[in-house]
């Protein structure tokens, strides 16, 4: 049963991978078409229904495009559709989430110090609120504040403020964070799945069909596009944000996110402007640069890290700390780990454990079983160049124990 843990990390990578995979095509497609957009201009003699063409060269040759903002007269015999790397990035995330915070839900998603609720109730939660975004924006978007552009956007930063304050008053710290992207790219893709590409079908079944069509189809899904090239930058940040405790582990962690937000906002808003031609506002580097420096102060004051990794691991401890060897484990982890894995690290450098993870105490070394099994007994992930100079033996003590208190079933 030891090797479940082997095969579920490699499960992880590739789903991690095909998320990152798809999430670069998905990013790219959409910061070029933003910058294609902002770069058309229009000319005299251009085609019936042409809004604005644009030249661009690249990879040895030249490139002549053209933009309809309803459709051109005739259908084209083919038609590139861009959607299915935002549908698998959505899904290979959702994947991500199942398999690290929902299987590892007692360790990354749960704090009791916040709530301490069950396993099945805090996948509901989740699950919950990620639905809730959806339809909460969507119905925000078609009500008499969309029609407003400049004012629906600034009632979207507010709600995204209170829904970050309000996953830091549910899940751990590193979870909440993971949510709130969570939460933004579910918004991102459904405007995709919901809203972009049904108008861009209708437009195509009008077009066959001999109609004339909408023209507010092209509008409401340029919004949406609008909105999402808004919010890549943040939630590339927040998906990030695991292996940065100083982001997720402090008392203000709902501040930074939000912070983070107006970081996204900024610095799209300096390329669009420039795609567009319209100068280049050097005061956005500037605005950044300050929000940044808000967040890093943030972060350590005060300095309050995540807790509850002995409060988590006491249930089963003495049971696990009665295992075989563990004694010899709990030297080696203190000895080898624990000058960087310590609430207040002791290694030169660091001003928090790496990724949040402290291995001070018997129900944090429990807590963590899996990953130290992983990372410094299966494999020499850990510590990093082998500065501590764990030796072959005592890598080996570390993965026979855990293999051990797997098959007794004391860890799973």
């Amino acid at each position: 049963m030891y090797e479940y843990a082997i095969v579920w990390d490699w499960l992880t990578f590739a789903v991690r991978w095909l998320h990152v995979i798809t999430g670069i095509a998905w990013i790219g497609s959409s910061f070029y078409f933003v910058a294609l957009d902002l770069g058309l201009r229009q000319r005299s003699g251009m085609p019936l229904g042409a809004y604005g063409e644009e030249w661009q060269v690249h990879g040895g040759g030249f490139y002549h495009i053209q933009k309809y903002l309803v459709a051109p007269e005739n259908m084209p015999e083919h038609l590139t559709w861009f959607k299915w790397e935002s549908y698998v990035t959505w899904l290979s995330g959702f994947g991500m989430l199942a398999l690290v915070y929902y299987a590892g839900a007692d360790l990354y998603l749960i704090d009791p110090s916040v709530l301490d609720v069950s396993k099945p109730a805090a996948i509901a939660i989740s699950l919950a609120s990620l639905a809730f975004g959806w339809l909460a924006y969507d119905a925000i978007c078609r009500s008499p504040l969309g029609r407003d552009n400049t004012r629906l956007m600034v009632l979207l930063y507010f709600v995204l403020v209170a829904v970050a304050w309000g996953y830091t008053q549910l899940f751990t710290g590193r979870a909440a964070y993971l949510h709130l992207g969570a939460f933004t790219a579910t918004i991102m893709s459904a405007n995709v799945f919901f809203i972009i590409i049904p108008n861009q079908k209708k437009v195509v079944a009008d077009l066959i069909a001999g109609r004339a069509p909408e023209p507010a189809l092209g509008k409401q899904a340029k919004q949406r596009s609008t909105h999402n090239n808004y919010l890549t930058l943040p939630v590339l940040f927040l998906m990030l944000s695991n292996h940065y405790p100083l982001a997720f582990g402090t008392e203000y962690n709902w501040i930074i996110a939000s912070l983070v937000f107006l970081m996204g906002v900024t610095v799209r808003h300096w390329f669009n402007t420039r795609h567009a031609r319209q100068g280049s506002p050097t005061w956005t580097w500037l605005v950044t640069a300050l929000l940044f420096i808000a967040i890093m102060w943030l972060s350590t004051v005060p300095k309050v890290l995540s807790q509850g990794g002995e409060a988590r691991a006491s249930t089963r401890e003495q049971a696990v700390v009665a295992t075989a060897d563990f004694s010899k484990v709990r030297d080696t982890v203190l000895g080898r780990c624990a000058m960087c894995h310590a609430r207040e690290p002791g290694w030169e450098g660091l001003v928090v454990p790496p990724k949040g993870v402290v291995l001070e105490a018997d129900g944090d070394i429990i807590a963590h079983a899996r990953e130290i099994y992983l990372q410094a007994g299966r494999s020499r992930a850990m510590p990093p160049a082998n500065v501590t100079g764990v030796s072959e033996e005592e890598r080996q003590l570390l993965a026979s124990w855990y293999e051990t208190a797997v098959k007794e079933g004391k860890i799973q």
